[in-house]
């Protein structure tokens, strides 16, 4: 009986395993014009893992300007941000969209959000 009840809660304890397309990392960059005359390359870069969870960066030149931490969820092939200590950033609603060059984050709206690395 010992035996039974020792499987028995094995098999329930099986962590269920995560293989969706969007864990890894994605990025976005640009240039910004400081000054009219100096520029500063900017990338947000967002590290998606397979229990829901993630890092966020913003990184403008060498320096990280931001990091936080965030959870993502996916109903119906939308996928959620939800910043964690960030109130006054707003949670993403977006669509992961193969190209000929690769998978893309689209926001909802429409407008890029980022790229595969």
């Amino acid at each position: 009986m010992a035996i039974c009840a020792i499987i028995f809660s094995a098999n329930c304890s099986r962590i269920e395993q995560n293989n969706d397309p969007i864990i890894g990392v994605w990025f976005q960059s640009g240039t910004e014009i400081i000054g009219g005359t100096s520029k500063s390359t900017l990338r947000k870069e967002w590290i998606f893992n397979d229990v829901y969870l993630g890092r966020y960066h913003e990184i403008n030149g060498n320096d990280i300007t931001l990091q936080t931490d965030f959870k993502w969820s996916k109903e119906d092939n939308i996928y959620t941000i939800e910043y964690r200590g960030l109130e006054d950033v707003p949670t993403i609603k977006f669509k992961m969209v193969k190209t000929e060059e690769g998978s893309i984050l689209e926001k909802i709206d429409g407008n890029y959000l980022a790229i595969k690395e």
